[in-house]
């Protein structure tokens, strides 16, 4: 799969969403929507609110990334609002099979995320529950934190575990993807790539996209995976 670029919104302007977002409109896969309910994670964000409001105003698909206490209550909404991508994180799910499955039913992709701390191994038999499995590559809960390098090595490993299930998933890498970084994480194995601060702190948000999903592009293509 080619690589995808799904800016997050987390380090756009909180007062011109619907602007930021259409900035980026032209050159972005996805909008990442990063849900924080200060409980999970120690961060207060937005909700179904807000996502039900850009979801009348962008084009682009929603990837809604739930960082939140009870993603067994509030994920199938997401999804049933419209988001075409939903993520749980695995710590948080109690329920996490039936989750997974009320995201798809409602239409959405289902998403499994894990944090930096967590090993992927533990979750290779629910690979055939989901759609995109996303790696914390900062701890969650805020935006411009520093890559860490330690995650890269999971990256190839649930790269390997993908592989060898010969499935369909998607892996998605979030927290401190730079244009330092994000070719070391498409080598690893990414292919979707969450960005804040490496976009909307760019005078050019579009270019910034642009230039990043070239280098993933580059990378993918030397990649031995």
């Amino acid at each position: 799969m080619a690589p995808q670029i799904a800016p997050s919104i987390l380090s756009a302007d909180f007062a011109r969403l619907a602007e930021d977002v259409e900035r980026i409109a032209d050159s972005a896969d996805w909008v990442h929507v990063d849900v924080m309910d200060n409980h999970f994670v120690p961060n207060l964000t937005l909700g179904l609110p807000v996502v039900q409001a850009l979801l009348r105003t962008s084009a682009l698909p929603l990837d809604c990334h739930l960082m939140i206490e009870d993603p067994d209550r509030w994920a199938p909404e997401y999804a049933e609002a419209g988001a075409k991508s939903v993520t749980i994180h695995a710590e948080a799910a109690k329920a996490p099979i039936r989750t997974l499955r009320a995201i798809r039913s409602a239409g959405a992709r289902a998403g499994l995320g894990v944090n930096p701390a967590t090993p992927v191994d533990g979750f290779e038999d629910l690979l055939g529950e989901i759609d995109m499995l996303l790696l914390m590559t900062v701890e969650p809960g805020f935006g411009g934190q520093k890559f860490l390098d330690v995650v890269l090595p999971k990256v190839r490993r649930a790269r390997e575990l993908i592989k060898g299930r010969d499935l369909p998933v998607w892996l998605q890498v979030d927290g401190g993807v730079s244009a330092e970084t994000i070719e070391r994480c498409a080598e690893a194995g990414a292919d979707v790539f969450v960005a804040g601060s490496a976009v909307y702190g760019a005078d050019d948000p579009a270019k910034a996209v642009q230039g990043l999903r070239a280098q993933a592009e580059e990378a993918t293509r030397k990649a031995d995976w």
